[in-house]
């Protein structure tokens, strides 16, 4: 395959900048091509479609980790990969539970901040100053 893009256009490419192109090198999520004696390393297209895949799977809140299980994982096993997506759910619906709860504590202080008498004494700073 021939590897036509320096790092720079790959970051480029990717909408990322050069030194996350960098680090996910570093974290074994994208190859490094050898550097030639004279001149830049080249790489493929397929490196800016890896990363795509790999910002793709931070949004929906996969970690560096995950991520690179996933890659590992490839056109493998779906029941492997199937699992680790399920995890993953199983974390954003934790989060959403926490973040119902969170509001619902917030509406809470809010009513009773809303509800205070003296202009001197705030029940949401009162509750939030209390150690757990």
């Amino acid at each position: 395959m021939k590897h036509e893009l320096t790092i720079g256009k790959v970051a480029q490419a990717a909408g990322v900048n050069l030194q996350t192109v960098r680090y996910y090198q570093r974290r074994g999520l994208i190859g490094q091509p050898p550097k030639p004696l004279s001149g830049y390393r080249r790489y493929s297209p397929a490196t800016v479609d890896r990363i795509h895949f790999i910002k793709r799977a931070q949004a929906l809140g996969f970690s560096l980790a995950e991520i690179g299980e996933l890659l590992e994982l490839g056109d493998g096993c779906c029941a492997d990969v199937r699992r680790v997506a399920e995890h993953q759910r199983d974390l954003v619906v934790e989060r959403i539970e926490d973040l119902i709860a969170m509001r619902h504590t917030l509406d809470e202080l809010i009513e009773r901040c809303c509800q205070g008498r003296e202009p001197a004494h705030c029940p949401l700073i009162e509750t939030l100053s209390k150690p757990e």
